[in-house]
């Protein structure tokens, strides 16, 4: 009999073990599909400290609208498309942005290092249980950064937090030439108008030899405030236009990541950005954009 109670005991516990997970992932699932919609973005950054004040950056303050697509989801795999709106409200533009996907338990993570590489690493299911990776996509679906955590719920609150290297951003990979690589410290939370990006960053400059230099701290604060969809009606048809393509582009990438290596990416072929061959509409058909994919790739 009490062999038969120490069992019932056990299936409970088991029970109540499984119902707390999952519970739990639902929680996360509807915390990230809550960053899909229509957004006004207000992105904002000041460095808190710099070693050169020559070369301090000037606070950086902008705004945008922007429509974030749902690509795909499953229950251990999600994909968000953001895609920026510019120009009037009457004739408006549509500008591919950056895409997150978030994939639950992840071992496989590609680490940016230094100059264009990103190191492939593969780590225990047992650090990442219950974990989920944010990949995120540069607008030609290149690598950026990734980063692994586990998503919190507590007190009414929901947020994810990771620090992981990442290239320049963009607003000032064309300025600074004293650093090359960002030391990310994300913070992504939900709250009741939409969603928070807060950053605490270290600008670092690492040399030939390997040695690290802290030049500067930097703050990042961009909040994503949500508006009637109907705003974006122009990023969800350009999407509908587009999707097609940017599938296979999609495809390819997921054929390189695929083969687990280490990763080089070439900064220019022939003077031109991947982006900008991508974003030519000459290059829509799978062999024209998997040709022009495999030429920014370092053997």
């Amino acid at each position: 009999m009490n062999k038969v109670y120490a069992n019932i005991i056990l299936i409970f516990y088991y029970m109540f073990f499984v119902i707390n997970i999952n519970a739990q992932k639902k929680k996360d699932i509807n915390a990230i599909k809550s960053m899909c919609g229509c957004f006004e973005i207000e992105f904002n950054f000041s460095e808190t400290f710099s070693t050169n004040p020559d070369t301090k950056s000037k606070n950086y303050k902008a705004k945008a609208l922007e429509w974030a697509q749902l690509v795909s989801s499953d229950n251990n795999h999600i994909s968000i498309q953001h895609l920026l709106i510019v120009g009037s409200e009457r004739f408006p533009s549509v500008v591919k942005h950056w895409r997150q996907d978030w994939v639950y338990q992840n071992t496989d993570l590609y680490v940016y290092d230094v100059n264009n590489r990103w190191n492939f690493i593969k780590k225990n299911k047992s650090n990442v249980k219950n974990q989920w990776t944010q990949k995120v996509f540069q607008v030609d679906d290149s690598p950026r950064y990734e980063g692994t955590a586990t998503w919190v719920h507590v007190d009414g609150k929901s947020y994810w937090e990771n620090i992981t290297p990442a290239p320049l951003p963009r607003r000032e990979f064309s300025k600074r030439k004293d650093y090359n690589v960002t030391l990310r410290g994300n913070r992504n939370e939900i709250t009741q108008y939409g969603w928070v990006h807060d950053q605490d960053n270290q600008k670092i400059n690492i040399d030939e030899s390997g040695k690290k230099e802290i030049i500067a701290y930097e703050k990042g604060f961009n909040t994503y405030t949500k508006v009637d969809d109907e705003r974006c009606i122009a990023a969800k048809k350009w999407w509908n236009d587009n999707n097609e393509k940017w599938s296979i582009i999609r495809d390819k990438w997921s054929e390189i990541y695929s083969k687990n290596e280490d990763l080089t990416l070439k900064s220019t072929v022939e003077g031109k950005k991947l982006y900008e061959y991508l974003f030519n509409k000459k290059y829509s058909d799978k062999k024209s954009i998997n040709s022009v994919i495999d030429k920014f790739l370092k053997s």
